[in-house]
């Protein structure tokens, strides 16, 4: 198995990261496979979806509703609303697996591999790239 990490500077905001462009150059020349990709934090997680257009935005939007950085969160240290980081993995998960064809992401048109970090707390994050050669 083939494998590496990239590091991700997120800085002190929430935000999603492309990853595709680090993604494909990883699995380019390879040949058939599986890439896994896993980012080992507990308060990050991995999607697979548009990004531009504002889709990107309306995540992280959607995400503030559904999860706000409020008082409310049992987990509490750092800034304000940390807990809800904790929680994103549960709906965002930490991995995602990808086919890949002759040395390409087999990705749709318009799909993306993003980082998903609603923790202003931890500036540098780390993702972990696999590849399985089928």
């Amino acid at each position: 198995m083939k494998t590496t990490t990239v590091t991700v500077h997120t800085g002190h905001r929430e935000c999603v990261v492309d990853l595709t462009a680090s993604a494909a150059q990883f699995v380019a020349d390879s040949g058939d496979g599986l890439l896994s990709v896993f980012v080992p934090h507990a308060t990050a997680g991995l999607a697979i979806l548009e990004l531009g257009s504002g889709s990107d935005a309306d995540l992280l939007a959607a995400l503030a509703e559904l999860l706000p950085a409020d008082d409310r969160w049992r987990h509490a240290h750092g800034s304000r609303g940390h807990g809800r980081s904790h929680v994103l993995p549960a709906l965002i998960p930490p991995s995602l697996t990808v086919p890949v064809l002759a040395g390409r992401l087999a990705l749709g048109t318009w799909q993306s591999i993003a980082l998903v970090d609603l923790n202003v707390d931890n500036p540098d994050r780390t993702v972990r790239l696999s590849l399985m050669a089928g």
